[in-house]
């Protein structure tokens, strides 16, 4: 946090502590909205409740609350009244307040709705149709385009005069059916003869995206292509939104937020629950006890070897080693995918490319992670057959540990499931169990050089 915002922060606290509102709603009236939205990362829930309720101007209610986590934006206009929550909604631009509604309970948002004008209430209800992680669920209705006849002239003009639109970056032109059929830049637009008409001087060839296309794949498209902005069409080629750049940064940090926590074997529904220890533990259980089934599995494989550790009892100084490196070259291979797959640096057609190249980078980190290892013990134990074993064992254990790294996200994503899910608990405990199969399995075909 730079200094600015940490003197903000600090001001916010200490005047909530002293129950000095009518000063504090004087500082958040001279601050940016976004600042008072940072703010609210850090404070506890009732600390932004009092925050909230202390904007005065609604306009600045609802810059803040486009700036917010919408499941905290929801959870504060909940403790407010109806009507203030209607007022607030409806200074938004209708996606934000579409992903609040989303997010406040189902008899709230109902009303919300019914409560509102009629205007607001019928854009945020079609928008409410679509699927929330898609083009038509974070899309803007409220687009500025022309019709193709439209001379230059004319379209500045129209232009100057397009107040309502959130943000023009390009003039879209439809024909007289509503399609999209051409995109100008502003730039083009202010270099033309006024009397051509826009069909004469337009793009033709205007990168677009369906209502249904996947929010993660429409960011990939903003990123690859270089764009400010892209029009959304329904199945005829209408066009009847649009996603602008801010919106796309949104999702972009939304998806690299959710393949975090997944990771981590957490949730981004923990959130919600605050400080709730019960609430956020039952979220967090099922992946460690994946983990924990996965490490019976790996004590029991250790029994069954105990024939071969109880006559050589130096083998367990490096069961540690070759599971714990394992499980770091595992996680490290299949984060890499993960988030190649998130970012469309990788996908099913160069896959093959990716599993090599991590299986060639597995054989290097092990060789030198062997060879070091192999001498440790050998210095240590004095017996260059240990070594042997504990290096193989180690070049072989994160050779199929990286090759599994790639291979297990590449598995979920084939079957339709979200491979963030295999990074952390599915690659830890499969390199565990694969490690100290090798790991003693080598062992016991040397042991007669192990005494």
């Amino acid at each position: 946090m730079d200094q600015k915002l940490q003197m903000l922060l600090d001001t916010v606290r200490r005047l909530v502590r002293r129950g000095a509102y009518p000063n504090l709603s004087k500082v958040l009236a001279k601050s940016h909205p976004a600042d008072i939205a940072h703010l609210f990362s850090y404070l506890v829930p009732k600390e932004q409740q009092i925050l909230f309720n202390l904007i005065e101007n609604t306009e600045m209610a609802a810059s803040v609350l486009s700036e917010l986590e919408h499941s905290t934006g929801a959870f504060l206009l909940e403790q407010i009244g109806r009507e203030t929550i209607t007022e607030v909604l409806q200074e938004m631009p209708y996606d934000d307040a579409v992903e609040i509604i989303r997010n406040l309970p189902e008899e709230i948002a109902e009303e919300i709705l019914t409560t509102m004008q009629d205007e607001h209430s019928e854009e945020i209800e079609q928008l409410l149709q679509y699927a929330e992680d898609t083009a038509g669920g974070i899309m803007s209705t409220e687009i500025f385009s022309l019709r193709e006849e439209t001379t230059v002239q004319q379209a500045i003009a129209d232009l100057q005069q397009a107040k309502d639109v959130e943000m023009v970056f390009y003039v879209y032109v439809t024909d007289a059916h509503g399609h999209l059929v051409g995109v100008m830049s502003l730039r083009q637009l202010l270099t033309v003869s006024p009397a051509t008409q826009l069909k004469d001087v337009m793009v033709t060839d205007v990168i677009n995206v369906r209502t249904d296309k996947d929010q993660e794949e429409v960011a990939q498209l903003v990123a690859k292509y270089n764009i400010l902005a892209i029009p959304v069409v329904d199945e005829w080629n209408k066009l009847v939104g649009l996603i602008t750049v801010d919106d796309v940064i949104d999702v972009m940090r939304e998806e690299a937020t959710e393949d975090i926590y997944k990771m981590a074997g957490a949730s981004e529904e923990e959130l919600l629950y605050g400080y709730k220890s019960f609430k956020v533990a039952q979220l967090r259980l099922p992946w460690l006890i994946t983990n924990l089934f996965g490490g019976v599995i790996t004590g029991y494989l250790m029994w069954q070897f105990k024939a071969t550790l109880s006559e050589v009892i130096a083998l367990i100084t490096f069961i540690p080693v070759i599971t714990g490196m394992g499980g770091n070259v595992g996680g490290q291979s299949a984060t890499i995918v993960v988030r190649g797959f998130a970012t469309g640096r990788i996908d099913l057609s160069s896959l093959r490319q990716v599993i090599l190249k991590e299986l060639r980078v597995g054989i290097i980190m092990g060789a030198v992670c062997g060879i070091t290892v192999g001498l440790v013990a050998l210095i240590w134990h004095g017996n260059p057959f240990l070594g042997l074993v504990v290096g193989l064992a180690m070049i072989s254990a994160m050779t199929v540990a990286a090759s599994m790294g790639a291979l297990a996200p590449t598995f979920f994503k084939r079957v339709g499931i979200d491979p963030a899910i295999a990074s952390s608990p599915f690659v830890q405990t499969a390199n565990d169990i694969t490690g100290i199969l090798i790991y003693f399995g080598t062992a016991t075909l040397f042991i007669s050089h192990l005494h």
